[in-house]
């Protein structure tokens, strides 16, 4: 195997195959300090605590495994009926030598196993050991691909649980459910799963129907997106609350995540800025990894009932408006009281993206999988908050509170910011030049950023020294994918946790609070600090 630097807090371990990554998945459950694993297609990405392990020792630990040569065994089966319409289904026969009709019988005929998930919860990468799978992504991703589409890419059958942006051929489609939040497990294709697909008819739908499906799909964003209810709509909550005036660009709830889910292809999500969620959160009394709200841009909130808030995060004009109409500015960080009526608003920042504005007790908003964070890519959590939307205040009892937090240095749009990196796993797949020029140039950041990713655009694109297409393997928060046009991504904490585009580096730790505060047009410069010690 060889052991490769991922980040200052990770490792990527490449096996000799798909097989063997799996049995090494396996055989390092329970070692000391890992904190989570994500197989891939030839690989498996490590996480691990800093606390209790170093990168060296670990790698070590990892490079002295020994696994037999058993096949992971199949946990249950599943049948998913198959529309086979997809519009590249002819497109894709041709590309493998075969009739359409050829591909849809092997792809009947064959025996699959889902390896690993990733990408968004419940896609499953389900492979086969006919050889005739081995398809070329899209040259060009779409940027819809329909809930339910049945794809192919590399050697993988996969079945996007949502509609979501897409490389992969399309070669047909499925009504039946790939993730159901209140199922056990939630996903239908979870690793180890064997599954067989059939032809579609009109009896052979396995799971929710389409209609069912959309019936449930609704009832759940009504309930995410209404989490303390709304006036007129749900009935008004009781208890404290706070309602919804005007909202910012994206308006969310958001806690420390939910990490440990990988294997169900869920990433850890939580606050972009988890420095503003523990000063937030403190500043009011609360345990540090209590539900707040983050809020991209300025917004207009009203409190229904007394209380205690803070605004930690980005920097800018913050007024509390009184039901007489008297208003006071509010110091970012302090903790101020709260009456019924209160009006806070939150001007556009001078510094930072980010506002995060805690209450004492928490936001009681709905919880999926042990977190009430808004996941955007995955759809998990509550649903971004609009105008009239009103949210309960919890009781999550009262800690000491905090002084003020160390004020911190955010930029602002034209700053040039210094951010620390590890390069790898894929550094290898770049020319030298291009190395030079990930750290020699400046990096705008594009308004076409999220929480998902930050979309950088330099002068010069890096170059690639490798053409060919990397099997799909585990990212984390921080990494710089690099698409075909060389202009890199940097992932946030809703990126997904696997990808085919080489990752030239990623950031760390220390600096992704910093990264989560960068405004559009802000600029970066990356310094690389050693990995693997």
């Amino acid at each position: 195997m060889r052991i490769l630097t991922a980040s200052d807090r990770t490792l990527l371990v490449e096996a000799a195959d798909l097989d063997e990554a799996m049995r090494l998945n396996l055989a390092w459950d329970g070692v000391p300090g890992i904190v989570e694993r994500i197989p891939g297609a030839r690989t498996v990405l490590v996480r691990f605590d800093p606390v209790r392990t170093s990168a060296a020792a670990l790698a070590a630990v990892l490079e002295a495994t020994e696994v037999d040569a058993e096949h992971t065994t199949h946990a249950r089966e599943v049948t998913v009926p198959v529309h086979y319409d997809g519009e590249d289904l002819a497109e894709v026969a041709g590309l493998l030598g075969v009739s359409a009709e050829e591909l849809v019988n092997r792809h009947l005929a064959a025996d699959w196993q889902v390896a690993f998930s990733g990408f968004a919860p419940g896609f499953g990468y389900v492979v086969s050991g006919d050889p005739l799978f081995d398809v070329p992504r899209r040259s060009s991703p779409r940027t819809r691909v329909p809930a339910g589409s049945v794809a192919l890419a590399g050697q993988f059958t996969g079945v996007y649980p949502r509609e979501s942006p897409g490389g992969w051929q399309l070669i047909g489609r499925t009504d039946a459910v790939m993730w159901d939040i209140d199922r056990e497990p939630p996903a239908l294709l979870a690793p180890g799963v064997s599954v067989r697909f059939e032809r579609a008819g009109r009896d052979a739908i396995v799971g929710q129907t389409s209609e069912n499906r959309d019936d449930l799909a609704s009832r759940r964003g009504v309930a995410a997106r209404h989490a303390g209810a709304t006036p007129g709509r749900l009935g008004l909550p009781t208890g404290v609350t706070v309602e919804i005036v005007r909202p910012s660009l994206q308006l969310l709830v958001q806690d420390a995540g939910r990490p440990g889910h990988a294997a169900l292809g869920v990433s850890a999500s939580g606050a972009a800025d988890r420095t503003a969620l523990r000063d937030a959160n403190r500043a009011v009394g609360n345990d540090p990894a209590a539900a707040v709200l983050e809020s991209v841009g300025g917004a207009v909130l009203r409190f229904h009932g007394d209380g205690v808030a803070a605004v930690t995060g980005a920097i800018g004009t913050l007024t509390l408006t009184d039901a007489d109409g008297i208003v006071r500015t509010i110091g970012h960080g302090e903790p101020f009281a709260t009456a019924d009526g209160d009006l806070l608003a939150l001007g556009h920042p001078s510094h930072g993206l980010r506002y995060v504005i805690g209450v004492r007790g928490g936001f009681a908003a709905a919880s999926a999988l042990g977190s009430r964070a808004s996941d955007t890519l995955a759809g998990l959590g509550p649903a971004a908050l609009a105008s009239g939307d009103v949210i309960a205040i919890g009781d999550a009892g009262v800690h000491t509170v905090a002084p003020r937090p160390v004020a911190r240095e955010l930029p602002a749009s034209g700053d040039l910011v210094e951010l620390t990196i590890t390069l790898g796993p894929r550094d290898d797949w770049f020319t030298a030049a291009a190395l030079e020029v990930l750290t020699g140039q400046e990096w705008l950041v594009t308004p076409r950023s999220d929480r998902v990713g930050i979309r950088l655009q330099g002068d010069v694109p890096l170059e690639r020294a490798e053409q060919g297409e990397l099997p799909s393997e585990g990212a984390v928060t921080g990494a710089i994918q690099v698409p075909p046009d060389g202009q890199p991504v940097l992932f946030l904490p809703d990126h997904p946790l696997t990808g085919g585009y080489p990752i030239i580096g990623a950031l760390t730790d220390r600096c992704l609070d910093t990264a989560a505060q960068l405004p559009p047009g802000a600029r970066i410069r990356f310094r690389i600090e050693e990995g693997l010690s």
